[in-house]
């Protein structure tokens, strides 16, 4: 409309949609999800060997030998393997495919876990703490699921940090509303971009602890961190280095995805939740929960193989 403004060009940077500002798609991710979808592609000389390799393998673990085949609920048992191997390779702990449900990115895994934890009305109603800024899935799924939407606000002053003080504060602010059942933690933080440290990270989980809250830690940009000085570390490799009581008591669900660090594949929507000391009554429960939508989209699960196995060195 003419009027004037202090800037001269706006640079879209929304959402974290890395190929869509331009990022190149990472090859040998690319060749596999190819190869799976047009196996005649295993004939050409232009691909390969290590990409017609891992196409093989994972057409091995679909039924009929095909991507256009239902998976298993959880996801294919092959690729929650591969998690599983990933994860232990990452924390230095075991790590178990029956704890891993593969999803439709982290999103789609995040919703499960809240639709799994929200119930009650009135005062007995879920309250979900989530950090305040949020990537906004969060909020839109409280009321969504009609939870009780209860913000603590990190620090700006000290690059966003969380402080467990503002975490019991808005706890006792919860309730006398609801009942606060479920505490979410983005680390590295979106959209904020601070990575917590091990200390914080410590505090947290004995906060959760004390106050009997299932943690649920959003860790998708957990290959994007960048500053001097900062380090990722998974919630699960920190609860179970600290032992008991807490590394036995603390339940905790873990999420990760395709979509950002180097791989940026938002639009093939493949990610996984990881599950500890969930009760098995309750497990049960997440797998009826995810057995509702069949199951995740098979080309995720492969891209998703890709990610946590990369290629090795020879490949």
């Amino acid at each position: 409309q003419g009027v004037p403004k202090p800037f001269t060009e706006v640079i879209k940077a929304n959402i974290g949609d890395a190929h869509a500002m331009g990022q190149k798609p990472i090859t040998f991710l690319r060749q596999v999800t190819a190869l799976c979808l047009y196996p005649e592609l295993l004939a050409s000389p232009s691909i390969p060997e290590d990409a017609k390799d891992r196409a093989r393998r994972l057409l091995a673990a679909c039924g009929g030998q095909s991507v256009g085949s239902y998976s298993a609920s959880p996801g294919i048992q092959l690729v929650r393997e591969d998690v599983a191997r990933f994860l232990q390779r990452r924390d230095g702990v075991p790590a178990h495919p029956e704890d891993i449900f593969l999803a439709t990115g982290a999103s789609d895994a995040i919703v499960s876990i809240l639709k799994l934890l929200v119930w009650g009305e009135g005062p007995s109603r879920t309250g979900v703490l989530i950090p305040i800024p949020q990537y906004p899935l969060y909020s839109a799924a409280i009321a969504e699921l009609q939870a009780a939407q209860v913000g603590y606000y990190l620090d700006e002053e000290r690059c966003w940090a969380l402080d467990v003080a503002e975490l019991r504060r808005a706890l006792a602010e919860g309730r006398r509303h609801c009942c606060p059942r479920v505490l979410c933690i983005i680390n590295p933080g979106n959209p904020t971009g601070q990575v917590q440290s091990r200390q914080c990270i410590e505090d947290v989980i004995k906060f959760a602890y004390e106050e009997k809250l299932f943690l649920m830690a959003d860790e998708v940009y957990q290959d994007n961190v960048y500053a001097e000085g900062s380090v990722f570390h998974s919630f699960k490799k920190v609860l179970m280095e600290m032992g008991p009581p807490y590394a036995e008591a603390v339940e905790l669900a873990s999420f990760h995805s395709v979509s950002k660090g180097f791989m940026g594949e938002c639009g093939l929507r493949g990610g996984y939740v990881e599950v500890v000391n969930m009760d098995p009554e309750v497990k049960q429960q997440l797998a009826k929960l995810v057995s509702v939508r069949l199951c995740p989209p098979v080309i995720g699960q492969i891209v998703l193989d890709t990610v946590v196995a990369p290629p090795q060195p020879g490949d």
